[in-house]
């Protein structure tokens, strides 16, 4: 698995979960943060008074701390945020960590997102480097690689983003260690919050809409969706 996020924070929110699955599993997850969030989503840190070097560091800390709660590799970029801004280093640099991953699943953003302008970049910057790693004419180290599939995981506000998701993950099983990782990111803790609570009504949903497909017990719906807090956690794709 190969996921590419803007900012360390991204993937912990958004593909905690599925980054789990795929690690517990056995299988090699890697992920690639374009850059520290340095600018635009560590305003806590800005205001304790630390130098963007510090920032930088923190972010970076707290990103290899959580992705090792997850069982993955972490890469940063240091592509700079706010704006994140494609460059044909960044991009070639993909193209050989594509090839060097040789993924079977890729994980990004969505691509649309009106109130964080380096989301959509990330992505675009991620689905146009998998295209040139297939590419034998592109050059770059390791081998071309085939056509994974591309999943965008869910924005912090999918309404006004206009996401639609088409893929629920049952992420039960892991839970505990996103909610691990989620609790590293000091920068951005008041995140924590929401997204339990996000994972709690996408389980909602998981039993309620298709428990049958998921092996879920279906005298469970009524019981799961009467509850607050129900044991079933999800993220959309």
């Amino acid at each position: 698995m190969l996921v590419i996020t803007a900012h360390p924070g991204d993937f912990v929110w958004r593909a905690a979960g599925a980054v789990a699955l795929a690690t517990q599993a056995g299988n090699r997850a890697v992920i690639a943060c374009l850059s520290f969030g340095e600018r635009g989503e560590s305003a806590r840190l800005w205001r304790q008074g630390h130098t963007l070097e510090e920032v930088k560091a923190v972010r970076r800390e707290e990103g290899e701390k959580a992705a090792a709660v997850l069982g993955a590799e972490a890469i940063f970029y240091d592509a700079g945020d706010y704006p994140l801004t494609e460059t044909p280093e960044l991009i070639q640099s993909l193209v050989d960590l594509y090839r060097s991953v040789q993924p079977s699943v890729v994980l990004t953003h969505a691509p649309s997102d009106p109130y964080n302008i380096d989301h959509p970049v990330a992505g675009e910057i991620a689905r146009k480097a998998r295209i040139l790693a297939q590419a034998p004419g592109v050059p770059g180290d390791g081998e071309v690689i085939g056509a994974p599939p591309v999943f965008c995981f869910e924005p912090h506000q999918p309404e006004v983003c206009d996401f639609r998701p088409d893929v629920l993950l049952d992420i039960t099983p892991v839970w505990e260690r996103k909610v691990a990782a989620m609790r590293i990111l000091g920068a951005q803790g008041h995140l924590v919050e929401y997204y339990t609570d996000l994972g709690r009504r996408r389980g909602v949903q998981a039993k309620r809409n298709s428990g049958p497909n998921l092996g879920l017990p279906v005298d469970a719906y009524a019981e799961a969706y009467q509850r607050v807090y129900p044991q079933v956690t999800s993220e959309l794709a």
